[in-house]
């Protein structure tokens, strides 16, 4: 029964629409034929993938595929070892998998926590409490201070109302409802003074409101339903190390298939096979066949990384708990390495680009300017003539102005002591908490004021008078100031500076009212105009003092004749290191955009302040945004600085935008209204402290500490990680290319097979992937935050690590080949021998070369060949199970391994470290490569 512009409608229009009665409210039986036409009022999820269908999805996979059928053949053939290995692998892989993606899908359950539990509503002439869930379109709703908004609805009364909406607008303020305006059909959810939405939270009034909208069909529900219709997608690494993977597996494929039909080619002729029958051929040679399918295998288990998809997960579980150090915490390990290669942030403003917590920070009184900074009140920039410091101790007009802005409000200061963090906080509306803390800072407390100035009468504020109005009485004349005369009775009233002007005839000057002229109403207005100009919120204070307290509640008696203090303004201030942060974001590369929901001149104030505005920058409107079509965004999207006023549905336009653009987003969040393009971005990132339990349950990333400059921080260690990733893999993926080249070319010279599968699977399992974890705890290289962003189509293994990788294989296969052929020439007839000394040759080789694998271009010297004490750990403990293997009696059988003397390891020694050398040399030859290129891109 929505009809999605009540807010475009008057009371009686939509009292008409709904068929409902304002005092009477819908009757029993309405009530039950509208929740069967529309159900009930609650967010319905869809259908999750059950346990095996999660279990099912982590073996599509075509690694994980080569891996089971590797292990098929290997159990067929009889070496078990080697197949519950490999099987043990996949397995735990699969359950990891299934643990992450089972806690991926809760935003919904958050969202639904959020609903009211119980409404306030009129039904058949009395008024009754109802579970919110049985809402109807039509229903009439009664609204209290404290409590949830439990529907959409259209409102009809409104006393004072304000909403906190910004988990739904991203208004850093409550927003003031005012049930008798009259809105376009194209008015921003955040401009919708008219209406409210469901678990959005009443801070102060009453009201009354018609629902229209229940369930899936409310502003949350939409939002519920565009989480649920944005599948999850695969990161940057997960595509690349799948296509690294079919790569290795079609390679794989192939060289096993060449193998095999060599081999066969080799050991017979067709002619054998028709003089002597198929069948009889099989039996007559199935000792041949056989080890020609153990060949097969071993070049399987030489070209597939087993430890790959282990190596990686661990990796990136060890990095998330680096990233808690820098105040993130990663929720979806593949986060991890996105981050690495973001090439824009779309960032919230408020308590993310600012402290969330709106602050004093000017001031103005007997026609001076003073700054408010820091824990008291110290000047700050140069002052003008017209400026100076802030003594409130010293300076009458100062000290009044405090006393009005503390007095004339309902905000405390509240202190707090949770988990042995001490501190206060503001309770109450965040406006008059500035005013509260103004006060404190100068030591001013609400307490001891309000002991010698209680307050005896109050008027609220209210829309249409737009000021709020107390009155004290001094007790035992303490603390009176000339300013305030010698009555003892005193009203403040605080509100716009325009109408406060309009209700005063006196003005302070020189710690006493006198008359206010036009020229100095002029020069106030010139005042409040250049602060509102720097997006500051401005309120006038003024008082009067009386020798009575006047009868009755009537503004009338008591807002006339007023004396003009002076004008106090605020705003939710940039954090100090966000500047910074977006200056280390630039230099990196990245790209920074505030996306909000306050107005423009704010995020225009705040966006200049922390330097995120270009020459050729634009800062758009959500109103602009629905002019233009994708192509038109499309088009400017890449000089967007800031935009300001958006709907949930403008920040997804943005993010997809950029995605469309080649880029990869990181999109920030704390509200509701946050979490559909949280969950759109490359990256949703969001907010700790302030955030909704739909955003934290949405996003890939939580920031404990809700700071900008924690994002960059994480960026940086997310470029470590997926550095650190990639030396892996190169690691891996080199050892992996030389163990087949070893295979391929002893078939293809004649050699007996200097490699067993079990050795193999110690050598890809054990030997190597130690070093390759110890590899993924790298601290990074020096100059990664001087480096553009990755580009997304960039391969894991680019061209210089191919590079490296053929060479390094190429030499240790040659290395490996060599020391094997001399081992069968100095042990004729004992083919263990030559093959343990082939083991011990490559085992060892790759573990000395793991420390080379520390950077792609920077020496191993220059990071100190020791500087990483997991490396140290991890080669020590790969060598000492190397010679458990070689020396253990009742492991050797195991292996097929005997134990090798003192003078075949002195003449191992060269070959041993030749891949290393190799690896260095390889590296002075990259670094040229690359200045070349730097060179030559700096000269275009």
């Amino acid at each position: 029964m929505s009809n999605g512009v009540s807010h475009a409608q008057s009371v009686e229009e939509v009292l008409k629409a709904f068929h409902t009665d304002l005092d009477k409210g819908l009757s029993d039986p309405e009530v039950k034929a509208r929740t069967a036409a529309y159900g009930k009022n609650e967010l319905q999820e869809k259908e999750k993938p059950s346990f095996f269908a999660l279990l099912m999805r982590q073996f599509a996979n075509f690694l994980v595929i080569i891996l089971i059928i590797a292990a098929a053949v290997s159990l067929a053939l009889g070496e078990w070892i080697d197949a519950v290995a490999i099987l043990v692998i996949v397995v735990l892989n699969a359950v990891v998998g299934v643990v992450q993606e089972s806690k991926a899908e809760e935003a919904l359950a958050a969202l639904k926590k959020m609903s009211a539990p119980n409404a306030q509503v009129i039904r058949d002439g009395r008024q009754v409490s109802v579970p919110s869930a049985e809402l109807v379109p039509g229903d009439v709703v009664m609204l209290e201070a404290g409590n949830y908004v439990p529907a959409d609805m259209r409102l009809v009364e409104t006393v004072n109302l304000k909403v906190e909406e910004a988990s739904l607008t991203g208004e850093s303020v409550p927003a003031e409802k005012e049930a008798t305006a009259l809105l376009g059909e194209d008015v921003p959810l955040g401009d919708r003074t008219n209406s409210a939405f469901m678990s959005t939270l009443i801070s102060y009034g009453r009201g009354k409101g018609v629902v229209t909208g229940t369930g899936m069909s409310t502003e949350i529900g939409r939002i519920a339903e565009m989480l649920q219709s944005y599948e999850e997608q695969a990161t940057p690494l997960q595509v690349k190390l799948n296509e690294l993977a079919r790569w290795l597996g079609i390679a794989c494929l192939v060289i096993c298939g060449f193998i095999f039909a060599y081999g066969l080619v080799r050991s017979t002729t067709l002619s054998d096979i028709f003089n002597k029958g198929f069948m009889a051929y099989l039996m007559a040679e199935k000792e041949t066949i056989v080890e020609l399918f153990m060949a097969a295998v071993s070049l399987a288990i030489a070209a597939v990384p087993e430890g790959l998809p282990a190596v990686v997960t661990i990796c990136l579980a060890i990095g998330m708990q680096r990233m808690i150090r820098r105040n993130a915490l990663i929720r979806k390990l593949p986060a991890v390495e996105t981050l690495g290669c973001a090439t824009v942030i779309c960032t919230d403003k408020t308590g993310t680009l600012t402290q969330n917590e709106m602050t004093v920070v000017q001031g103005w009184s007997d026609g001076k300017l003073f700054h408010l900074t820091g824990q008291g009140y110290n000047p700050t920039g140069d002052f003008s003539s017209q400026e100076r410091p802030l003594n409130a101790e010293s300076d009458p007009s100062v000290s009044a102005l405090l006393h009005g802005g503390l007095l004339c409000s309902d905000a405390k200061l509240e202190e707090f002591n949770e988990d042995g963090v001490r501190g206060w906080r503001i309770v109450g509306d965040p406006t008059e908490g500035a005013l509260v803390v103004a006060a404190a800072k100068a030591g001013y407390w609400r307490e001891a004021t309000e002991e010698l100035m209680p307050r005896v009468m109050e008027i609220p504020f209210d829309s249409d008078r737009k000021r709020m109005t107390t009155v004290h009485e001094w007790r035992n004349g303490a603390g009176k100031s000339p300013i305030f005369g010698d009555k003892n009775i005193l009203a403040f009233v605080k509100g716009a500076p325009d109408i406060i002007l309009k209700l005063a005839d006196t003005i302070v000057s020189d710690g006493k009212a006198v008359p206010l002229t036009d020229q100095k109403r002029k020069e106030i207005l010139s005042v409040n105009h250049d602060m509102a100009g720097q997006a500051l919120r401005v309120l006038g204070i003024a008082c009067r003092s009386m020798s009575t307290v006047p009868e009755g509640q009537g503004f009338e008696t008591v807002e006339t004749r007023l004396t003009f203090v002076g004008l106090m303004a605020m705003i939710d201030p940039a954090r100090p290191e966000a500047r910074a942060a977006v200056a280390v974001a630039r230099k990196a590369g990245l790209r920074t955009v505030m996306i909000t929901g306050d107005h423009k001149d704010t995020a225009v104030a705040i966006a200049g302040k922390i330097g995120l505005l270009t020459p050729d920058g634009i800062v758009l409107t959500g109103e602009e945004l629905d002019r233009m079509s994708d192509e038109e965004l499309a088009s400017k999207i890449d000089r967007l600085n800031a935009c300001c006023r958006v709907s949930p549905q403008h920040k997804t336009r943005i993010v997809d935008a950029f995605k469309a653009k080649g880029h990869v987003a990181a999109m920030t969040g704390d509200g509701v209204n946050d979490a559909p393009a949280l969950k759109r971005a490359n990256i949703g990132v969001a907010m700790g402290i302030t955030g909704t339990d739909v955003t934290k349950q949405t996003a890939d990333m939580v920031l404990t500490d809700d700071n900008f400059a924690s994002i960059v921080s994480a960026i940086a260690e997310g470029r470590v990680i997926y550095s650190n990733i990639r030396k892996f893999v190169f690691y891996l993926i080199s050892c992996n290319i030389g163990e087949i080249f070893i295979i391929f070319f002893a078939m293809l010279l004649g050699l007996p097979m200097p490699l067993r599968p079990v050795q193999l699977l110690v050598l890809n399992l054990v030997t190597d992937g130690a070093p390759a974890l110890a590899l993924g705890l790298e601290k990074g290289e020096p100059d990664l935050m001087d480096q553009p962003p990755r580009s997304t189509k960039e391969p894991v293994i680019n061209s210089d690590m191919a590079f490296s990788a053929i060479v390094q294989a190429v030499v240790m296969t040659a290395l490996v080949l060599g020391a094997f052929s001399i081992a069968l020439g100095r042990y004729p007839g004992n083919l263990a021998h030559a093959q343990t000394i082939a083991f011990a040759t490559l085992s060892m080789s790759e573990l000395i070369r793991a420390f080379t694998a520390r950077s792609q271009y920077h020496s191993v010297f220059s990071l100190g060949f020791f500087s990483n004490k997991t490396m140290n750990w991890a080669t020590a403990g790969s060598a000492a199970l190397v010679l458990v293997i070689l020396y253990v009696p009742f492991v050797q059988p195991i292996f097929n391994t005997v134990s090798l003397g003192f003078d075949d390891w002195l003449f191992m020694l060269p070959f041993i470290f030749g891949d290393s050398i190799a690896a260095e040399l390889t590296k002075i030859y990259l670094r040229r490569r690359v200045a070349k290129r730097r060179a030559a891109l700096a000269a275009t």
